[in-house]
C-alpha cells in the first residue's frame, strides 16, 4: 500500500514539474511575442491572449484541479464566463453611449 502511494505521488509530481515548464515556457514565449511585429496591434493584442488563455488553462486545469471535476463545475465555470463578458459588454456598451451623446 506504501509503494502505491510514494507512485502516486512521484507522478503527480511529475506532471506539476511538466506543467510548471509550460508554464516557463509560455512566459518565455510571450516576452519573445512582445519584440514581434505581427502587422496590427490588435494581432499582437490577440496573440498575447492566447498565450495567456493557454497558460490560464494549465493553471486552471491542473493547479486547480478543474481538469478531473464534474460537469457542475464546468457549468458554474461556464456561467461565470458569460455574465463576465455580459458585464463586459455592458460597459463598452455605456462607454460608447457615452461618446456618441457628447454626456460626460
Amino acid at each position: 500500500m506504501h509503494e502505491q502511494n510514494a507512485h502516486d505521488v512521484k507522478e503527480a509530481t511529475r506532471k506539476y514539474i511538466y506543467v510548471f515548464v509550460a508554464l516557463l515556457l509560455g512566459t518565455v514565449i510571450t516576452v519573445i511575442a512582445s519584440f514581434i511585429h505581427f502587422g496590427n496591434h490588435a494581432v499582437n493584442i490577440g496573440v498575447a491572449l492566447f498565450i495567456a488563455s493557454c497558460k490560464a488553462f494549465l493553471v486552471a486545469g491542473y493547479f486547480m484541479h478543474l481538469i478531473s471535476e464534474r460537469k457542475l463545475i464546468y457549468g458554474l465555470l461556464g456561467a461565470t464566463g458569460i455574465f463576465f463578458v455580459g458585464l463586459m459588454g455592458l460597459i463598452i456598451f455605456a462607454n460608447a453611449d457615452q461618446l456618441f451623446t457628447g454626456f460626460r
